[in-house]
């Protein structure tokens, strides 16, 4: 009986590393993830700020002859 406890214990206890792998694994993934979304959209906010910058202090190609 107290081999099979030890046996069932030492098959058990690895399991158990395993699968704090697994979701320490998940959550790293799930961080990148957010994080490379938040810089895509970062990205984003300052490619349209540039464009809408630019067009408020464009110059236009008429000239004004006053």
């Amino acid at each position: 009986m107290l081999a099979r406890l030890l046996l069932l214990f030492l098959v058990v206890l690895p399991c158990t590393g395993c699968s704090a792998v697994a979701v320490a694994d998940a959550a790293v993934t799930v961080v990148a993830t957010t994080v490379k979304v938040g810089a895509t959209v970062v990205g984003t906010a300052v490619d349209v700020t540039a464009a809408g910058i630019k067009t408020v202090t464009g110059n236009s190609d008429a000239k004004n002859d006053n």
